[in-house]
């Protein structure tokens, strides 16, 4: 029998985290999850599970535990950019990320896996992706030993969150399915 791997994931409650969740569970190795949440989800049930309520922005909450995690997984971000305000989006995509990274580097977690955006640039007028392309360089700069930044241009879900543009994007995107 293989190492378990031991994972800590922030995010895992949103539209993406929940796939995530999801097809790790899935998987015939052993594996051991913290999920760090805001509340808890009743709708996992799985003894490789441990739901951890806490602040999503203070580190303080959640660092104690990150030590014993080889890997962390971070799904965590607004799901409609365009419906909040740019300092609500830097707070959830940036803040509480940058937080979630410099605590696991601290802890000695080895491997940082993100969901971050197709044509993130630091040098973009757009503020999404001049954004996006910032923290990542950010985390970059942390020096993990690995470095796993996913970026697709668009993730469709069930529920339409992009409007008419979602209709129209017949590429390059990544369909979540619902859990069953």
């Amino acid at each position: 029998m293989s190492t378990p791997l031991s994972a800590v994931m922030l995010g895992a409650t949103g539209a993406v985290g929940t796939q995530v969740l999801t097809a790790l569970l899935a998987q015939p190795s052993p594996v051991s999850i913290t999920s760090l949440v805001r509340r808890h989800d009743a709708s996992f049930k799985d003894a490789r599970l441990t739901q951890r309520v806490v602040d999503v922005l203070d580190p303080f909450n959640y660092q104690s535990g990150l030590a014993e995690h080889e890997v962390t997984i971070c799904t965590l971000g607004v799901g409609q950019p365009s419906k909040v305000s740019a300092e609500e989006f830097t707070r959830i995509d940036k803040d509480a990320v940058l937080a979630l990274a410099t605590a696991c580097k601290q802890a000695g977690v080895r491997h940082f896996q993100l969901l971050g955006s197709v044509g993130s640039n630091s040098g973009s007028r757009n503020f999404y992706l001049r954004s996006k392309a910032e923290w990542q360089d950010a985390l970059i700069a942390l020096d993990f030993e690995r470095l796993s930044i996913f970026q697709p241009s668009m993730i469709l879900t069930p529920t339409n969150r992009y409007g008419w543009l979602q209709g129209l994007t017949p590429g390059g995107v990544a369909l979540v399915e619902p859990a069953s």
